[in-house]
């Protein structure tokens, strides 16, 4: 739940890191944490926040480091390596969103996820992205946004999935190159381990393949979906 709190151990666990890692983001990088009875405590919400911001504007070296710790930390939830196949579907994709503003876009994906029949309360969720998209944008250069609820609920969803739209025209998304955004790649995830390590799946999709170009040229969801399953096995670690 949004109002869980974590001790050292747990926190390490949850972000996928090593020993020495929270403390050292701690010092340098702001990582939100309180002081209870002489021992330290995180609050899951402003940790979500600040991890999911943090991956989104991670460099390419260190995403490729983070990226290779949580592949590695979710392998009892993906075996397979691979999350596309488990998490997206040809018809969770729609390439014709009519959407022309923020708030219309975000009420379409809302919409294209309960297509899914895995969503439990739209209302809900649409309330906990926009809530996110007010913290800082989830749009990234080259027209692309991966929006995700700000706390990540079991109880919202019956099973973890992906959808994607593409919106007729570009959308103002307040990216960071400055340009209007198109694609959107909603992330919901019921089990709230594997959250942080699809945001940065999806990041290194997007920086180290030519996935963006390929999703705007595709005809259709099935193509669609192809070229993100055969962009994922190109960043896959070697199997064993």
């Amino acid at each position: 739940m949004s109002h869980r709190t974590f001790n050292l151990e747990e926190l390490r666990d949850y972000l996928h890191l090593a020993n020495g890692d929270v403390e050292r983001l701690m010092r340098e990088a702001d990582l939100p944490h309180e002081t209870r009875g002489g021992r330290l405590i995180f609050r899951r919400s402003a940790v979500d926040a600040w991890a999911s911001q943090r991956i989104l504007q991670l460099p390419e070296k260190r995403l490729d480091i983070y990226h290779e710790k949580s592949t590695r930390g979710t392998r009892d939830v993906l075996p397979q390596a691979a999350l596309i196949p488990e998490l997206l579907h040809p018809d969770y994709i729609d390439l014709n969103l009519k959407s022309k503003t923020s708030a219309s876009v975000l009420r379409d994906i809302v919409a294209l996820a309960e297509k899914t029949d895995r969503l439990l309360d739209p209302r809900e969720l649409l309330t906990s992205i926009v809530e996110r998209e007010k913290l800082c944008s989830t749009a990234l250069p080259g027209g692309v946004a991966l929006p995700h609820p700000r706390n990540h609920e079991p109880y919202r969803y019956e099973g973890s999935f992906l959808v994607l739209g593409r919106t007729i025209q570009g959308v103002p998304f307040s990216a960071p190159d400055g340009h209007h955004t198109h694609l959107f790649i909603l992330i919901c995830c019921q089990d709230d381990r594997l959250h942080l390590h699809v945001l940065a799946r999806l990041c290194v999709l997007l920086m180290k393949t030519d996935i963006l170009a390929r999703l705007d040229a595709a005809s259709s969801p099935e193509e669609a979906y192809n070229a993100l399953v055969e962009a994922e096995k190109s960043v896959l670690p070697p199997a064993r």
